[in-house]
């Protein structure tokens, strides 16, 4: 039934005719029509004053009964989370009244007419800026969760950021072009998520963990500059700082060095941090090289704030007699240290706390330590197996002195090293050691293009498109350990934000690259076969960039965790509480799919 025939809608005749945001001092003496939900209700002897919250701001509206019976009356019904519709003048506050804290804070909204859009239930916890209801709680009533502060902010900053990437790429020449969902399984460094086909049972799509093989047929279809605004999918263990779905900046850039995909990067954080967040950052990024970041901080994705940095002692244990640290040169290992000089504000208790903890929390096997007391003598209960050289070695390599402590890892470099970059950060925190930057943004460069699996085979650093650099090309052969990739990230304030490289586009160096990370030629050209086709094609040289754009706007932000800038995340076992889900299906939509489900034994009765 149309309008013009008498039909309604739940909005009668009035519409919203302004955003809470927008009732200021200027608006005073008009009237205007304002739409929101129920923030705060305070009944003052007569005079009803309600908070009325919507996407932007609150605003007070006034329900007085010489101004309307009807509107009061009904005012009194009013609770929390309620739907409403006012009609009302605006109004200047009592000069006591004013508050600074709101843009809307000078005025008030005297309301002449109310209408009650939807009732609702009382909130799970309070729509305030802090809560202290336990996260899952949050998920499990995200629709609450989404109404506060906080969060409400979050949203406008990633839409905020979207525009900024759109706007910049777009002046560059740069085309957006969306690819495919439901692809081919192929090797890009996590578990896929897969899609059973109805049509071919037996055979499974994948969903894209990043669009990596795609971009780059575009670029030898000829689309020059590509970028696109993706969901990606990885099927791997959650943090704080990882879900399952996540959204990816994508760009790809045709007949390029790094410099000049370095160049566009920069233009790309440098205007998002202005548009999104109002923040000035400084062009010409720091480079840092990856074995530098790994010797100084044990990362390469560093905080560099953070005034401590770590020190190699491998060589100077590699003939001790001190059996812990000998058997991890022995093996391959290293030895390292983090000196903290005037550590005075750590105790013993600190020490043996930070000991458990990276044994439960961080797989160590311990943690050796010595500290430097008041008259210099070293104590610890490992300085007895040091021999005279020794001790010289590790005062000259750490600078100990009075005051000094010093932490101890040896084991392989990774662990070593992810253990010891963990005390840095935390205690670089904790201790103050910070320096007086806001923002730390830096370029990781030169990655190492293989390393070693746990199992000892050799696996790629990344992902095995990234192209070597030039000159290591003749390493391949001879020690393919040594060769560095073209591989590049960007880093700010020790959180990774995203990562790329120039690609392969020669097919006999993409094949030798199969070949040492041990697929038989049958297999590349079964799993890659396409792909080594369309380098045949005429591929140009290539290469290009995916930002974690959750991250990015959780650090912009000023959040700790990527729950808090998606609007429907998953918990950290993978979990939709609002929706439920995963959850069962239907026999008949297995039996579609010619699958089955197999209990885990743990499940069976």
């Amino acid at each position: 039934m149309s309008r013009e025939s008498g039909a309604r809608d739940a909005l009668g005749e009035l519409r919203r005719t302004h955003a809470a945001a927008e009732i200021t001092a200027s608006l005073v003496g008009s009237e205007v029509v304002l739409a929101g939900w129920v923030h705060k209700r305070r009944d003052h002897g007569g005079v009803i004053f309600v908070d009325l919250r919507d996407r932007g701001e609150l605003v007070q509206v006034v329900f007085r009964p010489d101004a309307s019976q009807e509107a009061h009356a009904r005012a009194g019904e009013l609770r929390s989370e309620y739907v409403l519709l006012v009609r009302g003048v605006v109004e200047r506050r009592s000069a006591e009244t004013v508050n600074p804290k709101l843009t809307t804070g000078e005025v008030e909204v005297e309301v002449t007419e109310l209408r009650l859009l939807n009732a609702a239930t009382p909130p799970p916890f309070p729509i305030e800026e802090e809560t202290d209801a336990d996260e899952s709680v949050r998920l499990r009533h995200r629709l609450h969760d989404l109404r506060r502060p906080p969060l409400q902010r979050a949203m406008r900053l990633r839409h905020a950021l979207y525009q900024s990437v759109r706007g910049v790429l777009a002046e560059r020449g740069f085309l957006e072009i969306e690819t495919p969902m439901l692809a081919k399984s192929t090797p890009e460094g996590a578990r896929d998520f897969l899609v059973p086909s109805r049509l071919h049972p037996g055979s499974f799509y994948a969903l894209p963990q990043s669009p990596q093989i795609m971009k780059q047929m575009l670029m030898i279809a000829g689309f020059d500059r590509y970028f696109q605004i993706v969901r990606c999918f990885r099927d791997e263990d959650l943090r704080a700082d990882r879900q399952p779905e996540f959204t990816q900046i994508d760009l790809e850039m045709a007949f390029v060095g790094i410099e000049e995909v370095l160049e566009v990067l920069e233009e790309v954080m440098v205007r998002g941090f202005r548009e999104a967040a109002g923040i000035e950052i400084e062009r010409n990024f720091r480079r840092i090289p990856h074995a530098e970041a790994m010797a100084r901080y044990g990362s390469d994705r560093p905080d560099t704030r953070i005034q401590l940095e770590l020190v190699d002692l491998t060589e100077s244990f590699r003939g001790s007699a001190f059996r812990a640290f000998r058997a991890a040169v022995d093996g391959g290992g290293i030895v390292k240290c983090l000196p903290i000089h005037d550590a005075q504000d750590l105790s013993r208790g600190d020490i043996d706390r930070l000991e458990g903890f990276v044994k439960k929390e961080l797989g160590a096997r311990g943690l050796a330590w010595i500290r430097v007391n008041e008259d210099a003598e070293w104590q610890s209960p490992i300085v007895k197996f040091f021999s005279d050289e020794e001790r010289v070695a590790v005062a000259e390599k750490t600078g100990a002195r009075p005051g000094s402590l010093l932490f101890f890892q040896a084991d392989q470099a990774s662990r070593a090293n992810g253990v010891l970059s963990r005390l840095r950060t935390d205690l670089g925190q904790k201790l103050g050691r910070v320096d007086g930057r806001e923002w730390d943004v830096l370029f990781v460069v030169d990655f190492p293009l293989f390393e070693r699996a746990d199992d000892g085979s050799l696996t790629y650093a990344h992902q095995p498109f990234v192209a070597p650099l030039e000159e290591d090309l003749q390493l391949l052969d001879e020690a393919p350990e040594r060769v560095r990739g073209t591989h590049y990230d960007v880093v700010v304030n020790g959180v990774e934000l995203g990562s790329g490289s120039l690609r392969n586009h020669r097919s006999d160096v993409q094949r030798r690259i199969l070949e040492v990370l041990g697929y038989a030629k049958a297999d590349a050209e079964s799993r890659f076969g396409f792909l080594l086709n369309a380098l045949d094609a005429g591929a140009p040289p290539h290469g290009g960039f995916a930002f974690g754009y959750d991250r990015w706007a959780m650090v912009l932000a000023g959040l700790d965790s990527l729950r808090d800038v998606i609007a429907f995340p998953k918990t950290q076992r993978g979990q939709d509480l609002l929706m439920d889900a995963p959850g069962e299906v239907e026999s008949a939509q297995l039996d579609e799919l010619a699958l089955r489900i197999v209990r885990p034994p743990s499940e069976k009765s």
